[in-house]
């Protein structure tokens, strides 16, 4: 009997030993990777975090009739699309031959883009109907002088040049940006000023500062940025570490330091210690608990059609299209007239015109600090590719932006916009009979909305631009402050 049953433990033994065999090899693997970079399908919107190593090209999740675009072969297909990459190259041809870039050797394109054609030929304008002429808008610097000119891509001239004649200045580029911070490094005064406070200049992270206008003799016929530094030691999320008292001001033109306030010598700069953000890093209480994973399904796909950058949903249809100044402009918005059945003209045009930023603070390092986000930094230049299943819910359709650098080069600002339909569990519309009428009628309608997204991070901003349509003929255009509010 002990031999017997001593048979019967190994055989059950075995059988449970190949059993949990079977069954890891074909369970799903979560491991840390792939919870951290979403490489997994069993990975959704809330269980996964950035991680160091981010993507070179982020895919589309969407379905798989929305396929990516062909840039380099793109041709426009409405009076109101976008310049191509095609295009831009040949404004940067025509640019090339026209006397007044043939005379300097130094320029700045500080913003090409399309020249809308008049709005009486586009509102004429059918699908089928011959190509309305394309025209670029340039404003370039050259030798410290703006110019507005008006690029004819069908007869490739400059058909028309304003010098001087605007107030103001035109938007600054990513390359000027990024260009001036390295100009305080270059003084001794400076880096001086910075190692008393015991912060070694590895450690810099600095940033461009629109300076305003305050009409002083220093700002004359100049282009003045103001550059502040912070310390990234022990923390990526340096805002929390700032050198206060040092502001240097810089010509952005001839790249030199004009003028350093120091008046802070004696605020210590901040500790790191817990200031970083990141789920990640941050040691999280064992009694505070993550959301479980969430995700909207579609069984029979979205609702809405992109056709170039013309966009159909429910009763809707309007024209979008990625603007390095405004981000998303909104244009030839249409609703079906429930009575008629025919379209209706809503909106011509919509865009965020300005996010103006006053701190209020008339101390030597903040009084200036009046930003204008939109027009000062661009929306558009200041994209951040949007993150699919956290920015954007799965069946999101992303959009590309294409931007001309600083030279007429053109470029790729990948994912900046993303639409998709948003429903929350809301009610749209519901009604049914009491009970003493003894109709057994209930209608209830969930409330849906389709949503064209995009976020720029400008500094320690995070602004997320929504665009909602809903089905009872409301438009909303939002702003928010992803991190600050």
């Amino acid at each position: 009997m002990e031999a017997k049953n001593l048979w019967r433990f190994l055989f059950l033994s075995t059988v449970v030993v190949i059993i949990s065999l079977v069954s890891w090899l074909h369970l799903p693997s979560y491991s840390n990777k792939e919870v951290l970079n979403c490489d997994s399908g069993w990975c959704t919107s809330k269980n996964r975090f950035y991680s160091s190593a981010r993507p070179k090209e982020i895919k589309n999740p969407s379905f798989s009739s929305f396929s990516t675009h062909d840039h380099q072969s793109e041709i426009p297909k409405h009076p109101l699309d976008p310049l191509t990459i095609q295009e831009f190259n040949r404004v940067r041809t025509i640019l090339s031959s026209h006397p007044l870039f043939k005379s300097s050797s130094s320029y700045t394109l500080s913003s090409v883009v399309l020249e809308e054609p008049d709005k009486k030929l586009v509102l004429k304008w059918k699908k089928g109907d011959p190509p309305l002429p394309r025209k670029a808008s340039v404003v370039a610097a050259v030798k410290g002088v703006s110019h507005v000119l008006t690029v004819d891509l069908e007869i490739s001239q400059v058909t028309s040049l304003e010098t001087g004649s605007a107030s103001g200045y035109p938007t600054m580029t990513m390359e000027e940006m990024v260009g001036v911070l390295e100009v305080p490094l270059k003084s001794t005064e400076f880096n001086r000023s910075i190692t008393k406070r015991g912060v070694n200049l590895a450690d810099l992270a600095c940033l461009p500062l629109s300076s305003g206008w305050y009409g002083t003799p220093v700002e004359e016929n100049r282009r003045l940025i103001k550059v502040q530094c912070y310390s990234k030691e022990g923390t990526v999320n340096f805002y929390m570490k700032p050198i206060e008292g040092v502001t240097v001001l810089v010509d952005m033109d001839r790249r030199e330091v004009l003028a350093i306030s120091d008046d802070g010598q004696n605020i210590p700069v901040p500790s790191g210690a817990n200031t970083d953000y990141r789920y990640s890093i941050q040691k999280l209480n064992g009694e505070l608990r993550l959301l479980n994973p969430i995700s909207l399904e579609q069984p029979k796909g979205p609702s809405f059609t992109v056709d170039g950058h013309l966009v159909k949903w429910a009763n809707w249809e309007f024209h979008l299209r990625p603007d390095p100044r405004a981000g998303i402009i909104i244009s030839q918005v249409k609703v079906r007239d429930p009575d008629t059945l025919k379209l209706r003209n809503v909106m011509y045009k919509g865009f965020t015109s300005e996010l103006f930023v006053p701190y209020m603070d008339p101390t030597e390092g903040w009084y200036f600090k009046t930003y204008m986000d939109a027009g000062e930094y661009g929306f558009g230049l200041q994209a951040m590719p949007l993150d699919p299943l956290n920015d954007c819910p799965r069946n999101a359709y992303y959009m590309d932006g294409v931007f001309a650098s600083s030279d007429g080069t053109p470029y790729l600002q990948p994912n900046m916009i993303c639409i998709f339909e948003s429903y929350a569990g809301d009610i749209a519309w519901r009604h049914a009979e009491c009970p003493i009428t003894n109709l057994k009628v209930t209608e209830v309608r969930p409330k849906v909305t389709l949503v064209v997204r995009m976020a720029a991070a400008v500094a320690n901003y995070d602004y997320i631009v929504d665009w909602e349509f809903q089905t009872d003929g409301i438009i909303r255009s939002k702003v928010r402050d992803g991190n600050s509010v």
